[in-house]
C-alpha cells in the first residue's frame, strides 16, 4: 500500500471508512461500497469490528472532537461519470496513470460505477479527509477551540491590580481587565494546596484529598479518605480531560498537591511541565525553609530536576519555559491549556535588586490611610458599592499614626518590596502576552487571573522555625540569614510583610489567609478571550467558586465533566458553568438558593444568597455562629445572629447537609490552638479610641496669651 499510495496526490495510511460516522458525507452516502482496508492487508473477517484501526472523529482534524460533521462544499458527482471525470472535478488535475484502472485489491467493493472505482482507489479516503477537514474546523466548530492560559498569583490580595484599586503598577493584568470582566464576588479557598485541588479537580476539598492541607493534617483525620494531604486518585483532573479533548497541557510553577511519582504534575495529565512540588520556596534557589526538607524539590516533564537550571528566578523562569513549550508545538495547530501557578508573590519576598525601590516612602504614610486610599479608587471604579465601610483594623495591629518616623519606615519598606514583587509579577504576564501576541495565538486565547486565597497576614516562617534553640530555628539561622532591610529580596533574606499590609491587600474585607471571613476566601478575577461577550472592562457581581473553573473549561472546550474516567467511578463536579454569563445570557452561575461551604483548621463558612454564617476559632471568631449580610456588609462589621436566630438556624442546616454531603471531619488540632494565648486580648477598634492619644496640643486664641505678672 505504502508503494501505491506513492502514486496518488494524497497520501493515507489504510483506514477502515465507516460511513455512519459522517451521514451528511457526499462521498461517503452517495457511493454505496464498503472499503474495508485494514493494517493487516485484509477485510476483516465473519464477526471482526475492526475497532482497533477504524477512523473516528478526531482522527481527522484535531479540531472536530465528536462533534457533528459538517459537509464540504465538493462538485456535484454522479455515479454515471467516468472515474477520470470525477478525479478532475475533486482535484482539478488529471488522474495520476499508475492509477487509472487499478483499484485496491484490498477493498471488496460491492458497487462499482465511477464513483464506486474512484472511492476504491489506494489513497481515495486519505483525499477526502483531507478535503473535509478545514470544514471540520470552519463549518461545524466556527473558530478553533481556544488556547487557556490560568494566572494563579500566589497570596495576591482582592486589591492588589490597578484594575481592583491599587496603586501598585500592573499596566499587563489591567490590560487583560479591559479587554475583559471582572468579577468581585469570587470565592477561593482559605489557604494555596485546598484552592488548588478544587481548581484541578471540580470537586470539594474533604473528597478530593485536601480535607486538611498535608502540612496540618490531625491525628484524627491521618488515614481518613479525602483527608491524604495530596491530590488522591479518586478524582479525575481538569488537565487529564482536556488533554482527552485534543488540548496540549502546560503547567509551569508551584504544584503543592504531592511529590511522589503518581502525584506530580505529569501524573496528572500534564505533558510538560516546570513546577515547584512544595508549598513555597526561595525564587532564587532550591533551599528549602525546615532541617528535615533542606531543599526544595523540582519536576520538568515528570522528572526529578538534580540541580536548577543556570539564571534561575522563579517568575522568569517559570515564563521562559511556558513560552518555549507552547512554541515547541505550534506547528501541530491543537490548542493549548497553560496552567500559570506563579510562586510570587508569596513570601520570602525576593526579586532583583532594580525592582525593589519603585515605591520608596510611599508607604510611610501607614495602613489606615492606604486602605482608606483603596476602598475610594474602589468604589471610583465600581468595584465596591458606595458607603461600604472597612472592616476593623485587626486588633492586634497598631494605629500607624502613632508610631515613629523611622518605625513607619521601616514598615513601609516592606510593603515597597511587596509592591515591587507583584509588579515583577505583572511585567512577567505582559512577556507572555507579548508572546501570544506575536504569534498571532492572543486573540485566541481565554485568560483568567486571580489569587488563590487571601493575602498571607500570618508568621509563617515562625510556625516553621519553631522556638529559639530548635533544630528548624538553628536551620534558618543558618541559611535564612540575610535580615538587613539593605538585603531584603536577596537569596537567603526572608521577608513577609505582616498583617497590617495584608489587610490593605484584601482591602476592604476583613482578616486574612486560612481564616474564612472574605479576606480569607473572596479575591478578585479576571477573565477576558473570544468566550466573553460582555461589555468589555465591564464589572459582574454574579456569586463565583473556584470549582466552576472544571465545567466552565470543558465547555470551552466541547468536552464535559464524566461520571466514571477509565473504568472508576469519580465524585461528582461542585462547580458551575460561567459560559453564560460570560456570554451575557445570565448575571450568575447560581440562584440565590444555591449554597457555598467552607471549612479549614476547624473554621468553617456557609453562603446562601447574600447571607453567610461563619464560626472561626478564637481570637479571629467566637468559637460560635456568626451572622452577615455580605451583600450590605462586606466587612463583616455587624454579625446578625441575634437578630435572626431563625436565618442562624436555617443555614445550620445546609452547614450540617454539607458535612454529610461532604465527608467533613473536624480537626482535634490546628494550627492556631495557641493563638489566643499568643496575641493581645481582643478589643473592638473604633477609629479615634482612646481618643488620649490623639489629642493635640490646643492653642489659646492670640489676642488672650499673656506674659506672667511677676508679682
Amino acid at each position: 500500500m505504502a508503494n501505491e499510495l506513492e502514486n496518488t496526490p494524497f497520501k493515507t495510511a489504510p483506514l477502515h471508512w465507516n460511513a455512519a460516522w459522517y451521514p451528511s458525507c457526499p462521498l461517503a452516502a452517495a457511493a454505496d461500497f464498503d472499503l474495508v482496508p485494514n493494517r493487516s492487508g485484509r477485510g476483516p473477517a465473519a464477526g471482526e469490528t475492526g475497532q482497533d484501526d477504524r477512523l473516528g472523529p478526531g482522527d481527522i482534524n484535531n479540531e472536530f472532537e465528536g462533534k457533528p460533521w459538517a459537509a464540504p462544499e465538493l462538485p456535484e458527482l454522479s455515479e454515471k461519470e467516468p472515474v477520470e471525470e470525477l478525479w478532475r472535478k475533486l482535484t482539478g488535475e488529471k488522474i495520476p496513470e499508475a492509477s487509472v484502472g487499478r483499484a485496491s485489491s484490498r477493498a471488496p467493493v460491492k458497487k462499482r460505477g465511477g464513483l464506486g472505482r474512484l472511492l476504491s482507489m489506494p489513497g481515495i479516503v486519505g483525499m477526502a479527509a483531507a478535503l473535509a477537514a478545514p470544514v471540520i474546523a470552519s463549518a461545524a466548530d466556527g473558530p478553533r477551540r481556544p488556547n487557556i492560559v490560568i494566572i494563579l498569583g500566589d497570596d495576591m490580595g482582592f486589591s492588589d491590580m490597578g484594575a481592583f484599586g491599587s496603586e501598585i503598577k500592573t499596566p499587563n493584568m489591567d490590560a487583560v481587565a479591559r479587554d475583559g470582566v471582572r468579577f468581585v464576588n469570587f470565592y477561593t479557598h482559605a489557604s494555596s494546596s485546598p484552592t488548588r485541588s478544587m481548581l484541578l479537580s471540580g470537586v470539594d476539598t474533604h473528597l478530593n484529598g485536601l480535607g486538611n492541607m498535608g502540612e496540618w493534617t490531625a491525628p484524627n483525620q491521618m488515614g481518613v479518605d479525602g483527608y491524604e494531604g495530596d491530590l488522591n486518585d479518586r478524582v479525575v483532573t481538569l488537565p487529564q480531560l482536556l488533554k482527552d479533548a485534543g488540548y496540549h497541557t502546560y503547567m509551569v510553577g508551584k504544584w503543592h498537591l504531592g511529590k511522589s511519582p503518581d502525584k506530580i504534575p505529569a501524573a496528572r495529565g500534564f505533558e510538560r511541565d516546570f513546577t515547584l512540588l512544595d508549598g513555597m520556596g526561595s525564587y532564587w534557589d532550591d533551599w528549602n525553609f525546615s532541617a528535615a526538607n533542606p531543599k526544595s524539590l523540582y519536576t520538568e516533564d515528570g522528572r526529578y530536576l538534580t540541580r536548577l537550571p543556570k539564571g534561575f528566578y522563579a517568575t522568569k523562569t517559570y515564563t521562559d519555559k511556558l513560552i518555549s513549550y507552547i512554541d515547541a508545538n505550534r506547528a501541530d495547530g491543537k490548542p493549548f491549556f497553560a496552567y500559570v501557578a506563579h510562586q510570587a508573590p508569596h513570601e520570602p519576598y525576593h526579586l532583583p535588586r532594580e525592582w525593589r525601590n519603585r515605591h520608596v516612602g510611599e508607604y510611610d504614610k501607614g495602613w489606615d490611610a492606604l486602605r482608606q486610599e483603596r476602598l475610594k479608587r474602589e468604589i471610583e471604579l465600581g468595584i465596591m458599592p458606595a458607603g461600604t465601610q472597612l472592616a476593623e483594623r485587626m486588633w492586634f495591629v497598631p494605629d500607624s499614626v502613632l508610631l515613629a518616623p523611622g518605625s513607619r519606615a521601616f514598615l513601609g519598606k516592606k510593603m515597597e518590596i511587596y509592591a515591587g514583587l507583584v509588579e515583577n509579577l505583572d511585567y512577567h504576564v505582559g512577556r507572555l502576552i507579548d508572546h501570544l501576541k506575536k504569534i498571532g495565538e492572543y486573540d485566541n486565547t481565554v485568560f483568567i487571573v486571580f489569587g488563590d486565597n487571601g493575602a498571607e497576614g500570618g508568621d509563617l516562617f515562625g510556625l516553621i522555625a519553631g522556638a529559639a534553640g530548635s533544630r528548624d530555628n538553628l536551620w534558618a539561622a543558618m541559611h535564612w540569614s540575610q535580615t538587613d532591610p539593605g538585603a531584603w529580596g536577596d537569596p537567603g533574606s526572608w521577608l513577609a510583610y505582616g498583617p497590617m499590609w495584608a489587610q490593605v491587600s484584601m482591602t476592604p474585607f476583613s482578616q486574612y489567609k486560612a481564616w474564612l471571613a472574605e479576606g480569607g476566601i473572596r479575591n478578585a478575577l479576571i477573565v477576558s478571550g473570544p468566550l466573553v461577550k460582555r461589555p468589555k472592562g465591564s464589572i459582574n457581581r454574579g456569586t463565583m467558586h473556584v470549582a466552576d473553573l472544571m465545567p466552565t473549561l470543558l465547555e470551552v472546550a466541547g468536552t464535559s465533566y464524566p461520571k466514571t474516567y477509565k473504568g472508576k467511578d469519580v465524585p461528582p463536579a461542585l462547580g458551575k458553568s460561567w459560559v453564560p454569563v460570560l456570554e451575557g445570557r445570565a448575571e450568575s452561575p447560581r440562584t440565590d438558593q444555591d449554597v457555598l461551604a467552607w471549612e479549614l483548621f476547624g473554621n468553617r463558612a456557609v453562603r446562601q444568597g447574600n447571607w453567610k454564617l461563619r464560626w472561626e476559632n478564637k481570637p479571629f471568631g467566637k468559637a460560635d455562629w456568626e451572622l452577615f449580610d455580605v451583600a450590605a456588609d462586606p466587612g463583616e462589621l455587624q454579625d446578625l445572629a441575634a437578630q435572626r436566630p431563625d436565618k442562624v438556624r436555617e443555614m445550620v442546616a445546609l452547614w450540617d447537609d454539607y458535612v454529610r454531603r461532604s465527608n467533613v471531619v473536624l480537626p482535634n488540632r490546628t494550627p492556631y490552638e495557641a493563638l489566643e494565648k499568643s496575641l493581645p486580648q481582643r478589643v473592638p477598634v473604633q477609629p479615634g479610641y482612646p481618643p488620649v492619644n490623639l489629642k493635640k496640643q490646643f492653642v489659646p486664641p492670640k489676642d488672650m496669651l499673656a506674659e506672667p505678672k511677676e508679682h
